[in-house]
């Protein structure tokens, strides 16, 4: 949803912009383009392997300040820099495509490999520890809260019986696992039965509720007056957690302007630009299936 993001963010000659989850950097080189050489982009990413790549990616281009950071740390990177207040801030949450696609990360359960999931691969935990450490009830919970995984714990009751007799060191042993524990009627819709689990895998390793929950205050304290937060989510926890965000903290108009002519005496920090998130259309789906699920919403600060 490039041209949506660019839309909202209104980068401009002279803006001050985040990324704060900069992955290859494909945001930002839209945006910077659109800055003209003039204002300055931060971007923050806790894998530095993406970082490297959204680095060479940019290199050459200017007003460009890069961070190995979670964007949890958005306040202290503005602090260190010196900005008090930034006109837009953009999360494109989740895994990225070149996660997926680099099999010794163990973010996949089509590829063998031994499990890992972290996005930051300075930090201790990971999907190993989780499913061959955590308690059968902590699994359940979370295969049940994160995966929204319906058959949660016949899953982590597999985990459990499983790794008694070894350990489950590889993805394709614990995806095998997770197949065994639903019922064979229900793993002929929805995809493959192990992706929610791995998904609710990887979000725990990460802490990815955790840190969009931290961030989210941040973000908008940051924004300057009619600065502009935009947040694609893939994941209905997480686009939820947006949603009272700013329901919270925004209104809608209700005066019937234009978005620039807008009249409205609200006191709330946020207007809402996207009452309804946003989805990706039928050509980008199709050309990127992975943004199928795909949602955004912006707001305003006031």
């Amino acid at each position: 949803m490039l041209a949506e993001v660019v839309g909202f963010l209104r980068p401009r000659p002279g803006s001050v912009l985040v990324d704060a989850t900069l992955g290859e950097g494909g945001h930002a080189l839209a945006v910077l383009d659109e800055m003209g050489g003039e204002g300055c982009l931060i971007g923050l990413d806790r894998d530095a392997r993406t970082l490297q790549r959204a680095l060479e990616r940019l290199q050459g281009q200017a007003c460009l300040a890069l961070f190995h950071t979670r964007f949890t740390r958005l306040r202290e990177v503005l602090e260190e820099l010196g900005i008090e207040a930034v006109d837009g801030v953009l999360f494109d949450l989740g895994v990225s495509s070149l996660q997926l696609e680099e099999a010794e990360r163990g973010f996949s359960f089509r590829q063998p490999a031994r499990l890992d999931m972290r996005m930051d691969m300075d930090q201790e935990l990971d999907a190993w520890k989780v499913v061959n450490e955590y308690e059968e009830r902590e699994l359940a919970r979370i295969i049940r809260g994160y995966g929204e995984e319906r058959w949660a714990s016949r899953v982590a009751r597999g985990i459990a019986l499983a790794r008694k007799r070894s350990p489950i060191d590889t993805t394709d042993r614990l995806a095998e696992i997770v197949k065994e524990s639903i019922p064979a009627a229900a793993r002929r819709t929805g995809g493959h039965p192990a992706r929610r689990t791995f998904q609710a895998l990887r979000m725990e390793v990460n802490g990815e509720l955790r840190e969009l929950e931290q961030a989210l205050p941040q973000a908008m304290q940051a924004l300057a007056s009619g600065g502009t937060m935009v947040v694609v989510s893939y994941h209905s926890l997480e686009d939820r957690m947006v949603k009272r965000f700013f329901f919270e903290h925004g209104s809608r108009c209700s005066c019937g302007s234009g978005e620039d002519d807008c009249t409205c005496e609200a006191e709330e920090e946020l207007r809402i630009l996207t009452p309804k998130p946003l989805r990706p259309s039928e050509r980008e789906v199709k050309e990127n299936p992975r943004a199928r699920s795909a949602k955004l919403r912006a707001a305003r600060k006031r």
